[in-house]
């Protein structure tokens, strides 16, 4: 037994989620007392008037009339944001129930709907509860992982509607302020999130055992449930919403800067509410679900490799409950992390943003590291054995230290690999930038070796985590090192939704008519924020390598395979479809990105063209009508690649068996994670090698530029092809590998019984 009794465990773990839960919405408060007058409630609540009393315009700029601009736009942003996910969640609620209902029929079969008791799978001696039992709490599980990922994007998308014009109306006293504003709103984000789904995961556990009692084997297995719908309502929130941003986004480049000439996020567009709009669905709403979606498969994924250890059959519940104890060291964590950012080190100069965000990457994995040492020295008992695919293996509490913190250093390298390949100051991005001197052509070429070169070293940092943290602990060590790399995710989420904040300050800012130094400050915020959301993006992936190793290996385990054997036909077929999954995905995304885009430019020139006055900025662009395009494409374009995920699982492990389906699993872990790195960063260095010739800061940069040359052009070109790259199919990538490891663990015990019927037949 560990140091700490089962009372201790049971206050410490809801007291730390409520923790995050106080401070995220005290954070929420200091950020609303920027309105400042106005009233409230009106029209989804946000027709404050975001008069600023306390500070004076600067002469003649900025002036009330700017100010009530600007909160015009953001209540339009609001609105728009606000109908698509409603609209968005509607869908998903009929794919909840109908998924929902399928999982309870399989599960409940795998014993023919028996209510007896039967012997337990692991610990042989004794009786577990029917598998019917399974089936129902799997599916309630199932749909609380649903309801909580669907409040996670919801709230983040809320929070950032409601932060955008404020940071805007903030940039008038300064940087400082305008980043303080940006980064608290981003908390109120990540430890909502973080919270929320500690909470959720803890309270799901305690109600379960009232009906399982001693049963903790049936117990873990029916939770993964959570993991399962976490990621479900996340695969469709980052397709939908990565298509409604990008087709946006891609129509209004190409018609507003390309052919018209005219700046980012200029009023006279007629797409730019509607890519502002995409910020907020894809980038905040999507990217919370995601990473709540990895949280909980973590999470369930090391509970249940634990359950059939020595911990569970023994019912040490602090040494059980170490994965959700490692978590609440994450809040506590990244709330003293958060104050080095918001009090302890005040931003005053343009040039402290990103090494203000990047440091607070360094001090939360320090401060964790300690952290993880605490918990493993108080949790868990000196010794114990883990069950290793047939055999046991026994292990130290100082293993499981260093499997948590590989897999939290190994965050931190991927991160700054993807800084360094993303970010416009250092050469990889600036050599891109340089290309677009001889056109487009060999922007892309720059852009694509960048991308593919860029996976390197995250690959080796993933290798030397999964052999590590392998060797010390089997499988447990792999998903606790999953769990070590999100153990931080309220601070990388408040680094991440930071940024599309300050994109929409910025467009807000040049929609509104604000002064040239307004812009220029929330062009800074916006260009440290696009680097961070690379950083994040690569947290995202490097997670769900680990978190979907550790899944297949808990599924391998519950399917009764003791090896998975390469040579054998059964695998290899399934290996081989599995690495073309990524590449059949990636097309579905990025050709309904085109087929979107193609209907945007086409809407945006006829109003260009049709429209009296509208260059000349006399009369008002149709705004409406470039959000009903995203919105209808977006939601019909998500269904084709969910569907792929969701049901390539099903058919695998029922028509070729569970030996077919290792295989699948095992091919699409290996080629997604490939193709979503490289995606991303390609993307990633397009966009911010464009935003280095904007700016002009360099020597080199004004020699390419200003804004409107040919290589600039070549280079928004390059931006516009890396857009669907980076924010639709990169990391809807990670989504996929991790939900089909989910989903055949949640099904196994019927691909088990029932599974392989075509190799039955022949």
């Amino acid at each position: 037994m560990g140091l700490m009794d089962e009372g201790l465990t049971q206050a410490l773990i809801p007291l730390a989620a409520l923790l995050g839960i106080g401070f995220a919405l005290f954070q929420w408060f200091l950020v609303s007392r920027v309105k400042v007058s106005g009233w409230y409630g009106l029209d989804n609540g946000y027709k404050d008037k975001l008069i600023m009393d306390a500070v004076e315009p600067e002469e003649g700029v900025d002036s009330e009339d700017a100010i009530a601009k600007c909160a015009e736009i953001q209540n339009a942003i609001s609105v728009g944001a606000t109908s698509f996910l409603y609209t968005e969640y509607k869908y998903l609620g009929i794919f909840t129930l109908v998924f929902g209902f399928i999982m309870f029929i399989f599960l409940g079969s795998v014993n023919g709907f028996s209510t007896k008791s039967q012997p337990c799978t692991y610990n042989k001696g004794n009786l577990c509860k029917p598998a019917l039992a399974n089936a129902f709490f799997s599916t309630v599980a199932f749909l609380l992982g649903s309801l909580t990922s669907v409040l996670s994007g919801f709230l983040g998308m809320k929070i950032a509607t409601f932060a955008n014009a404020r940071t805007t109306l903030e940039a008038r006293k300064g940087v400082g302020k305008a980043f303080i504003t940006a980064f608290r709103s981003g908390a109120v984000m990540g430890f909502l999130l973080a919270a929320n789904g500690l909470l959720v995961l803890y309270v799901s556990i305690n109600l379960f055992k009232s009906y399982y009692g001693d049963d903790w084997e049936g117990l873990y297995e029916s939770i993964t449930g959570y993991g399962l719908g976490g990621s479900s309502m996340a695969l469709f929130g980052r397709v939908g919403g990565g298509i409604y941003t990008k087709a946006a986004d891609v129509g209004a480049d190409l018609v507003g800067k390309v052919e018209r000439n005219i700046p980012e996020d200029d009023p006279r567009n007629p797409a730019v509410i509607a890519d502002n709009v995409g910020d907020n669905v894809g980038d905040i709403a999507g990217m919370g679900s995601d990473l709540f979606g990895s949280y909980a498969e973590s999470s369930c994924a090391a509970l249940f490799v634990a359950s059939i250890s020595s911990i569970g059959i023994s019912h040490d519940y602090s040494a059980m409950s170490y994965p959700l104890l490692i978590s609440s060291m994450g809040i506590v964590v990244c709330l003293i992390t958060t104050l080095f950012a918001t009090d302890f080190f005040k931003i005053k100069k343009v040039t402290e943003i990103e090494p203000s965000l990047k440091r607070q990457l360094v001090i939360s994995t320090i401060l964790m590291t300690a952290g993880i040492a605490m918990v493993s020295f108080f949790a868990l008992p000196s010794e114990f054995t883990l069950y290793d695919f047939g055999t046991e293996k026994t292990v130290k509490n100082w293993h499981l230290f260093f499997c948590v913190s590989i897999g939290l250093w190994a965050g931190l390298v991927i991160g700054y690999t993807t800084e360094y390949y993303t970010s416009n100051a250092y050469s990889p991005v600036q050599d891109v930038a340089d290309s677009c001197r001889t056109g487009a052509a060999t922007n892309v070429i720059f852009g694509l070796a960048l991308g593919y070169k860029s996976v390197i070293i995250p690959i080796f940092a993933i290798a030397i985590a999964i052999y590590v943290s392998f060797s010390l602990a089997a499988m447990y060590g792999i998903a606790v090192a999953a769990l070590g790399m999100l153990s931080t995710i309220a601070t990388g989420l408040a680094i991440d939704a930071y940024g599309p904040i300050s994109d929409n300050a910025g467009g807000i800012a040049e929609m509104a008519g604000m002064s040239h130094n307004i812009r220029k400050i929330t062009d800074a915020l916006d260009a440290a924020g696009n680097t961070t959301a690379a950083i994040g993006k690569g947290f995202a992936i490097g997670s769900a390598a680990l978190v979907s190793l550790a899944l297949f290996g808990a599924f391998v385990s519950r399917a009764g395979i003791n090896s998975v054997d390469v040579l054998s036909p059964k695998v290899f077929i399934g290996l081989l479809v599995g690495a073309m999954l990524p590449y059949w995905f990636s097309a579905m995304t990025m050709k309904s990105v085109g087929s979107a885009a193609l209907k945007m430019v086409e809407e945006v020139r006829r109003q260009f063209n049709t429209i009296p006055g509208l260059m000349e900025g006399t009369a008002k662009p149709d705004y409406a009508s470039c959000v009903k395009i995203s919105t209808d494409a977006s939601l019909k374009a998500m269904i084709p690649p969910g569907a792929l995920v969701m049901l390539t699982p099903l058919i695998a492990g029922t028509f070729f068996g569970v030996e077919t389906l290792a295989g699948v699993l095992a091919g699409s872990l290996v080629s997604g994670v490939q193709v979503a790195i490289s995606a991303s960063n390609t993307g990633g260095a397009w966009d911010n090698a464009k935003k280095y010739i904007e700016a002009g800061a360099s020597e080199h940069a004004r020699t390419l530029g200003p804004k409107g040359s040919d290589a600039h052009k070549a280079a928004v070109i390059g931006d516009t092809v890396g857009d669907p790259l980076k924010d639709t199919s990169g990391p809807s990538l990670n989504i996929l590998i991790k939900l089909m490891a989910v989903e055949s663990l949640v099904f196994a015990p019927f691909f088990a019984a029932h599974g392989g019927l075509l190799f039955k037949w022949f």
